[in-house]
């Protein structure tokens, strides 16, 4: 195990947990018993997100709710001031969906980790229309001599003098992964084998992971890929790119909220003996409903409320059976066991490789641990990501394992094949803030996430250095 380990975060993890202030609660409550040590924290958040009042989850209902929460004004907010993007909306270079939905949002974080270059913040002073009249909730700072802009100046510096190849490369291993899909599906149904059927499931789901490299990124038919399988890049590029990825591990982090109550990876001193161990013997199911959870939720609220949550890209999933029973001699009977068990075995894989990739391992930071009460977002990222040994042998194994995660949540829209370029810009910074960079071998992930399951003492994550923050 490789690891640049230095100062700045200290785990301590014998938090006195029986002396609390009555009413405490460890998994986000700023003014909780650590607002009384060390000036700290609980949560990158200064409030309790209005979202988890919420009896359905959902990603739409989340963006509403931070409508409310970001202090945005009905306009989209970056830092401290309101701006009117409303003109900008058809002619943003990544499309206008990302525009469009984060109206009346916070969206600094985005703003910060989607633009590299400098030339967006050239743009902003003429859709300025004033200062916000209060603070932002979230904890993160941006400070210009801080890790993360230091660290951007540097790989912005570096993009023009990288190798493109490994990008076509990503291109073409996706391509791949698409063609053997259909190839196995085809040769499950046409021998009916519930085998080859459980093999295609497999592929489906690296196919999957892989084009979660596309969604991140511009408007492109890669993308789309995603879909294949019931879940919709349109609600990942909201509960995985703006909300995952700006507050991983946090009480802002979708990707956490939806399992609640059934599996709690935040740190909370008084969860109950059946969500610690018995989530274990639960995981497995969540894992092989995975996929249809999204679809159901998508249902619900489209009958329930106003909101019309389905596009013509939905109709994806249906691509891979009408293709097998159009040119398979089987029955439409023999066509949806086959689909279903392909189905239900990538749901199974997609959630094993997802849950056990980065970011849940006790030495890793989750909503309930001590933070500083500032934080500079570039250190929080490393402080809630983790990086698998094991998955950088190759590209293939980055593209479909979630490999090189750190620098993938600092630079999401980079080509997940380029990032291996930025190591030695991205080490050298990390020496030169005195920072943390973990890594852990696949295994040890694999065990972490289910002791993180189980965690309910916090740990001290606070910055002893004032340069980091």
């Amino acid at each position: 195990m490789f690891m640049v380990r230095v100062k700045i975060f200290r785990p301590e993890p014998d938090v006195d947990m029986v002396n609390l202030p009555s009413g405490s609660n460890a998994t986000g409550n700023p003014e909780s018993y650590s607002a009384l040590k060390y000036g700290a924290a609980t949560s990158i958040t200064t409030k309790e997100p209005t979202f988890r009042k919420s009896s359905l989850k959902t990603v739409y209902r989340w963006l509403e709710a931070k409508r409310q929460d970001d202090r945005a004004e009905g306009l989209w907010r970056i830092h401290d001031d309101l701006y009117d993007l409303t003109e900008f909306i058809g002619r943003h270079p990544g499309g206008a969906d990302w525009i469009r939905l984060t109206k009346g949002t916070d969206i600094t974080e985005v703003f910060e980790m989607h633009h590299i270059r400098n030339y967006a913040s050239q743009l902003l002073p003429m859709y300025k229309v004033r200062v916000a009249h209060e603070r932002r909730t979230i904890r993160y700072t941006f400070h210009e001599q801080g890790f993360y802009r230091t660290l951007k100046r540097k790989v912005s510096a570096k993009l023009e003098t990288l190798d493109q190849r490994p990008a076509r490369y990503s291109e073409i291993i996706q391509d791949l992964l698409m063609i053997s899909t259909f190839a196995l599906a085809w040769f499950a149904t046409y021998m009916n084998s519930y085998l080859v059927a459980a093999l295609c499931g497999w592929i489906l789901a690296l196919t999957m992971i892989c084009a979660h490299n596309f969604f991140h990124r511009k408007d492109n038919w890669r993308m789309l890929i995603f879909n294949l399988a019931f879940l919709s890049y349109r609600e990942w590029r909201i509960s995985h790119v703006i909300s995952h990825h700006s507050y991983p591990n946090s009480i802002q982090d979708l990707e956490l909220l939806f399992f609640e109550p059934f599996l709690c990876w935040f740190v909370h001193p008084k969860k109950s003996l059946l969500q610690r161990f018995g989530s274990w013997f639960l995981e497995p199911i969540v894992y092989a409903v995975l996929l249809s959870d999204g679809l159901i939720k998508r249902i619900v609220e489209t009958c329930t409320t106003e909101n019309n949550t389905f596009f013509v890209e939905d109709m994806i999933p249906l691509v891979l059976p009408i293709f097998l029973y159009s040119t398979c001699s089987q029955s439409l009977t023999t066509v949806l066991i086959i689909w279903t068990i392909i189905l239900i075995v990538a749901s199974f894989l997609f959630g094993f490789i997802g849950l056990s990739a980065a970011h849940h391992h006790p030495a890793i930071v989750h909503s309930g641990d001590l933070l500083p009460s500032e934080i500079d977002f570039g250190v929080y990222q490393l402080a809630a990501t983790a990086d698998s040994s094991d998955k950088k042998v190759c590209q293939f194994q980055v593209l479909t394992g979630f490999g090189d995660h750190c620098l993938h949540h600092l630079f999401p829209t980079m080509d997940h094949g380029m990032l291996a370029q930025l190591y030695p810009t991205f080490l050298e910074t990390c020496a030169e803030f005195e920072l943390e960079y973990q890594e852990f071998s696949w295994w040890q992930m694999f065990v972490g996430q289910y002791r993180q399951l189980a965690r309910i003492i916090p740990s001290d994550y606070l910055v002893s250095s004032e340069k980091n923050i």
